[in-house]
C-alpha cells in the first residue's frame, strides 16, 4: 500500500472569501469548490480551505511548506503588499537549524512555515 498525498483542511477564519483570495495571491490555484470548501494546489502542495471559524483551533495549527527559495517567497509577499491588504503577519526570512524560513500568519491565525 502506498500513501498518495496529504491534504489538510485549513480553517478560513471569519472571512472565507478574503482567505480564499489571499491563497490565490500566494499563487495557489483553485482545483474545485463546493459548499464552503475550496481545493487549492500549487506545484506539489495541496490543501482544502474550509469555511470554518474557530480562533482557538486556528491559532494552534501550524503548516510547514517546503519552498525552493524563501527570499523569493518573501519578496512576493512584499511586492503584493499582502500584509497590508489582508491584515496578515509575514516575517522576513530567518535562518533556522532546519533551513531558511518565512513565517506567515494567515487571516484565521494559522501559522504557515515556508522553509527552504
Amino acid at each position: 500500500m502506498k500513501f498518495q498525498s496529504l491534504e489538510p483542511f485549513i480553517p478560513s477564519g471569519s472571512n472565507f472569501e478574503g482567505s480564499k483570495q489571499l491563497f490565490m495571491e500566494l499563487g495557489f490555484t483553485v482545483n474545485w469548490e463546493a459548499g464552503g470548501y475550496v481545493g487549492f494546489e500549487k506545484d506539489a502542495c495541496k490543501f482544502i480551505l474550509q469555511e470554518y471559524d474557530n480562533p482557538q483551533f486556528a491559532e494552534n495549527l501550524m503548516i510547514s511548506v517546503k519552498v525552493d527559495n524563501a527570499e523569493a517567497f518573501w519578496n512576493l509577499t512584499v511586492e503584493k503588499k499582502l500584509a497590508e491588504r489582508f491584515g496578515i503577519r509575514v516575517t522576513a526570512p530567518t535562518q533556522q537549524p532546519y533551513g531558511k524560513e518565512v513565517n506567515l500568519i494567515d487571516m484565521a491565525g494559522v501559522c504557515w512555515h515556508f522553509v527552504e
